[in-house]
């Protein structure tokens, strides 16, 4: 909602003189929309889990990483570049404020990521454990010992 917000308030702008971080902002803001709109439809809708073969945790890690980095870039940017008018001093503060909101689930995502590849490696060790249990147990099979006798 903060970038929906920020990408309006960029979008009010009628005129600049030195457009390139008014465009650079906009850009980020929408990116960020977008792709975040995405993976949150996907995860809502649970359709990620029909394509297991993506790190879907590792994806959401990422681009919360990158859009909290560009955030930053682009709302600096813009504030040392603004004519202070209302909508250019909106658009930076809500700038900032996505890229709080952004950092924050950068925390979550990496405490998500961390425990899901523990839960990956306990899986693949207790499997390991049991392949290898298994594969010294002796099956007694009758056919055998007849025609060892």
């Amino acid at each position: 909602l903060l970038a929906l917000t920020a990408f309006i308030c960029i979008e009010t702008i009628m005129e600049c003189s030195p457009c390139e971080g008014l465009y650079f902002f906009e850009f980020v803001s929408c990116s960020a929309l977008v792709v975040t709109g995405a993976l949150l439809l996907l995860f809502s809708l649970n359709l990620h889990t029909r394509i297991p073969q993506i790190n879907w945790i590792l994806t959401d890690l990422v681009n919360t990483g990158l859009s909290t980095f560009f955030f930053f870039i682009a709302s600096v940017v813009l504030a040392a570049l603004n004519h202070k008018t209302g909508a250019e001093i909106a658009a930076v503060v809500f700038g900032f404020l996505a890229m709080a909101v952004y950092a924050v689930n950068i925390f979550l995502a990496v405490k998500k990521w961390r425990m899901s590849s523990r839960q990956q490696s306990s899986r693949q060790s207790s499997d390991y454990i049991r392949a290898r249990t298994e594969s010294r147990e002796v099956v007694h099979r009758p056919e055998i010992q007849r025609l060892d006798a």
